[in-house]
């Protein structure tokens, strides 16, 4: 089934105890970001103020003050593409302060992963998984809840992406030495 605009926003808000994301992509063609991620090409400042107020950050605090987690954990390979810089440099640092677990996992063969190394995801109380689809450019195609899924194979999945992600303030104070 997909889950599409208040439809994806409802089912992902419903979720009761954890939220676990796994990207994998270098690049996310997100629409909303295009501005933001122009003026960091350009070298503008960081808009600390207009970052933190992002509607995303608000329902992180939201799930996080109730005692919901949130968790995400990034695969990428050296370099960093620009896209990649930009979301750690304009966004994890955020997420972060809104109460988002982050990881990062580095590898230089995404196929030595004891996962799908191209498969993102979203994994819902251990129970529910939302396959996340994407263009070659990171333009997303869609998004289909797996409603005969494996269950038990995602889990297995977050729980070793989990284990094998550095912190995310750990990984960018190694970037920044």
């Amino acid at each position: 089934m997909r889950l599409e605009g208040d439809a994806w926003r409802e089912f992902f808000d419903a979720f009761g105890d954890s939220a676990f994301r796994l990207e994998t992509l270098p690049v996310y063609g997100v629409a909303s970001e295009d501005d933001e991620f122009r003026r960091f090409l350009a070298g503008e400042p960081r808009p600390d103020e207009e970052l933190a107020d992002s509607p995303w950050l608000h329902r992180v605090r939201r799930f996080t003050a109730s005692g919901r987690r949130v968790e995400r954990v990034h695969v990428v390979t050296p370099p960093l593409s620009d896209y990649l810089r930009y979301e750690m440099e304009w966004g994890y640092d955020f997420n972060i302060v809104a109460g988002e677990d982050v990881r990062i996992i580095e590898t230089r063969d995404p196929s030595e992963l004891p996962f799908a190394a191209h498969e993102d995801f979203w994994l819902f109380d251990d129970t529910h998984v939302v396959l996340m689809r994407y263009e070659e450019d990171g333009t997303q195609i869609d998004r289909v809840l797996l409603e005969d899924a494996d269950v038990a194979e995602y889990v297995a999945r977050k729980n070793t992406a989990l284990r094998l992600g550095t912190p995310y303030e750990q990984y960018r104070a190694r970037l920044n030495t």
